[in-house]
C-alpha cells in the first residue's frame, strides 16, 4: 500500500512540474529576488551621455536602468533583468555590457544640470514614448547624433580609446565593492561543489562495476555441471491395465 502511494505521488510530481520545469527551480535555489519597487505612476526616465542608448529613472533611491528592451536592477551584488519596470525579475548571472559605459556620479550630475562642465538640458522621457521608440532610436543612433549631444550643450564625445580606459577603470571599482565581493565568493563556492562531488561519483561507479562480474560468477554455473531435467517418469504397464479393466467393468 505504502509504495502505490509513494508511486501515486512522484507520478502527480512528474505531471505538475515537468522535468525541465524542476531543473531551472534548482539552478535558482539559494538566490533570492530583489524588493518591489512601487511607482504611483509608470516612471519617466533620461538617457546618459556617453552611453549606447542607455536610459536611468532619476526619482529612485535605488538604479535602474533601460537597454536593449529590458529593464536592469542591481541589487546585493547580483544583477536582474524583466521586461517590466516593477515586477518579474530574474537573476542574471552576469554584470551587464552596458554598465561600464554608465558613470557612477550621472546622478550628482543629473541635480546639477551639469555634464563635465558643460550645460545638460535633459528632458525626461514618458514610459510610453520610450517603449514606442527606444528601437528605432537605437537603430538610428539618434541621441549621438543629436547637435547637443544626449543633450549636453556643446559636447564631443569621448574619443574611443578614452572610453576603454574608462570601462576598464570601472570595472575595477565595481569589483572592489563590498556586496560584488560576497557574490563573488559564493559563486566560487557554488563551482567547488560539483567538483567534490566527481570524485565521489567516480569511486561509486568503481564499486559497482568491481561488484557484477562477482555477481556474475555466484549466479552462473561452472561449465560441465549444467542441470538436465529428468524425463518424465512412465508408469507402469499394470496400472494403466488396472484403470482399464476398470473401465471396462
Amino acid at each position: 500500500m505504502k509504495e502505490i502511494l509513494l508511486g501515486s505521488i512522484l507520478l502527480a510530481l512528474a505531471i505538475v512540474f515537468p522535468i525541465p520545469a524542476m531543473a531551472q527551480v534548482d539552478i535558482s535555489v539559494g538566490i533570492s529576488l530583489p524588493p518591489p519597487i512601487v511607482f504611483e505612476a509608470p516612471p519617466e526616465v533620461v538617457v546618459l551621455p556617453d552611453t549606447n542608448d542607455v536610459y536611468a529613472v532619476p526619482g529612485i533611491d535605488v538604479d535602474l536602468f533601460f537597454w536593449n528592451g529590458w529593464w536592469w536592477r542591481f541589487w546585493e551584488g547580483r544583477w536582474y533583468r524583466s521586461r517590466y519596470y516593477d515586477r518579474a525579475w530574474a537573476y542574471y548571472n552576469t554584470v551587464p555590457v552596458f554598465y561600464f559605459d554608465v558613470d557612477p556620479g550621472w546622478r550628482g550630475y543629473y541635480r546639477a544640470h551639469e555634464w563635465y562642465g558643460h550645460r545638460w538640458d535633459y528632458r525626461p522621457i514618458p514610459y510610453g514614448r520610450l517603449q514606442q521608440n527606444w528601437k528605432t532610436w537605437h537603430n538610428n543612433r539618434y541621441w549621438e547624433k543629436q547637435g547637443n549631444h544626449w543633450g549636453v550643450q556643446s559636447y564631443q564625445p569621448r574619443p574611443q580609446q578614452q572610453r576603454q580606459e574608462l570601462r576598464r577603470q570601472r570595472q575595477e571599482q565595481y569589483r572592489q565593492r563590498p556586496e560584488v565581493q560576497q557574490h563573488m565568493q559564493q559563486q566560487r563556492q557554488q563551482q567547488r561543489q560539483p567538483q567534490q562531488r566527481q570524485p565521489q561519483q567516480q569511486q561509486m561507479k568503481q564499486q559497482q562495476r568491481e561488484k557484477q562480474p562477482q555477481m556474475q560468477q555466484q549466479h552462473t554455473p561452472p561449465r560441465g555441471e549444467e542441470r538436465h531435467e529428468a524425463p518424465p517418469r512412465q508408469q507402469p504397464q499394470g496400472e494403466h491395465g488396472r484403470g482399464d479393466e476398470q473401465h471396462g467393468r
